[in-house]
């Protein structure tokens, strides 16, 4: 590829990819970004849109581009008509600016206007965002001292992709 890398000049795999690999360790970042890929809708549309960038980064461990979710440029996008969709796609796309962005969302609002699919994919995300994966059972052993319990899973998980 000569010149700067594009969003638009890479598979949907890569670009899912490349976004989670510059969110990774941010719980929040990562929840953002597979919200948006779990969804099904919202990738192609801001790869489409231009609302993606892709860097290069020779120190990855897999050598693979970096990306990020132009967040500050999605109001203005949605403003032209450069992105569109539902109202229960649209609340996704703020939540994951929320959560990524720190963009204030309305909660009420949020909530009031998804479909049961759409509510899971926002639980997993939250429960993404705070750690839910990560967390373990709380166990002492019999002097009473503080040991590691298995891990308990998300409180609420992914949902597999059709």
């Amino acid at each position: 590829m000569i010149g700067e890398p594009r969003a638009a000049d890479l598979e949907l795999d890569d670009v899912e990819g490349a976004l989670l690999r510059a969110a990774v360790g941010d719980y929040a970042a990562e929840a953002a970004i597979l919200l948006l890929a779990n969804s099904g809708y919202w990738l192609p549309r801001l790869q489409a849109a231009g609302l993606l960038t892709i860097a290069l980064d020779g120190d990855a461990v897999d050598g693979g581009p970096w990306a990020a979710v132009q967040w500050a440029d999605l109001d203005g996008a949605l403003r032209r008509g450069d992105i569109a969709g539902s109202g229960g796609q649209l609340r996704l796309l703020r939540a994951a600016a929320s959560l990524a962005d720190g963009q204030p969302v309305d909660l009420a609002d949020l909530t009031g206007g998804l479909d049961r699919a759409e509510l899971t994919l926002l639980l997993a995300a939250l429960a993404h965002a705070a750690g839910s994966h990560e967390q373990r059972e709380v166990r002492y052993d019999d002097d009473g001292v503080l040991c590691a319990g298995a891990y308990l899973g998300p409180v609420t998980p992914w949902p597999a992709r059709d």
